[in-house]
C-alpha cells in the first residue's frame, strides 16, 4: 500500500518525499518547500546537546548578576531567584520559572543527546521514537529566552540605582541560550524519524 504525503500549504497528495542533504524539495503545485535536509544535522545535534549539558551547571549554579548598593553587594543565580520567589509566597511564578528555565530545558537537551547519540553510533533502542516525540512536545515549553528577557529588563531598571556586576553564570547562561536556539534549528526531525524507521525496519 502506497502512502502519500499532503502538502501543508495546498493539500495536494504527493509520493513519499526524500531529499539528499543540502538539496530542497518543493511542491510542484504551489512551490512550498516540503523538505530541506540540513547538512550534518545528526553530528551537529550531538555536539550541541553535549555542549548544552556541559554549560547547564555553571549557567544554573554560578552567580549571574551582582548588585552593589551603599557598599553592600548581593549576588544572585537562577536558583536563588527561584528561592526568592518561594520566600515571597509566589509559588506559581517560581514553579513557572523552574519549569521553563531549568527542568524542561535540561530534559529537552538530554532527549536530544540520547536520540542523536544512539542514531550517530547506530545503536538501536526501543525508546528512540518515544524520546524524539517528547522532544518535539517539550521544545515549545523550554523558554530560556523568557528568563533572558527578564534579566535584561532588570538590568535596565537597576542600572540607574546601583552598580551592576555580571557574573560568569550570566555568560554561561547566554552561551546556553545560543546553543539551545542552534539545537532547535539544527535538529532535522524528518531525517531523525527516517533514521529511526531504518533501525526498526532495516
Amino acid at each position: 500500500m502506497v502512502k502519500f504525503e499532503a502538502c501543508p500549504d495546498c493539500d495536494v497528495l504527493l509520493n513519499p518525499i526524500s531529499a539528499e542533504s543540502g538539496s530542497k524539495v518543493s511542491c510542484p503545485r504551489c512551490g512550498y518547500t516540503l523538505e530541506r535536509p540540513r547538512q550534518q544535522s545528526l553530528e551537529r545535534t550531538l555536539l550541541l546537546s553535549i555542549t548544552g549539558l556541559i554549560l547547564f551547571l555553571p549557567a544554573n549554579l554560578l552567580p549571574m548578576l551582582g548588585i552593589q548598593i551603599f557598599g553592600n553587594r548581593h549576588e544572585g543565580s537562577l536558583w536563588s531567584g527561584v528561592f526568592a520567589l518561594i520566600n515571597q509566597d509566589m509559588w506559581a511564578v517560581a514553579l513557572l520559572v523552574l519549569l521553563s528555565s531549568v527542568i524542561l530545558p535540561i530534559v529537552n537537551m538530554s532527549l536530544a543527546f540520547l536520540v542523536s547519540f544512539h542514531l550517530y553510533f547506530d545503536k538501536p533502542n526501543r525508546y528512540l521514537s518515544f524520546w524524539l516525540r517528547w522532544f518535539q512536545h517539550l521544545n515549545e515549553w523550554a523558554m530560556l529566552e523568557v528568563f533572558a528577557l527578564s534579566i535584561i529588563v532588570a538590568c535596565v531598571k537597576l542600572s540607574s540605582l546601583a552598580d551592576l556586576h555580571f557574573g560568569f553564570g550570566l555568560y554561561a547562561f547566554t552561551a546556553l541560550l545560543l546553543v539551545n536556539a542552534m539545537l532547535a534549528n539544527e535538529l532535522d526531525e524528518r531525517l531523525f524519524w527516517r533514521l529511526i524507521a531504518r533501525q526498526v525496519d532495516p
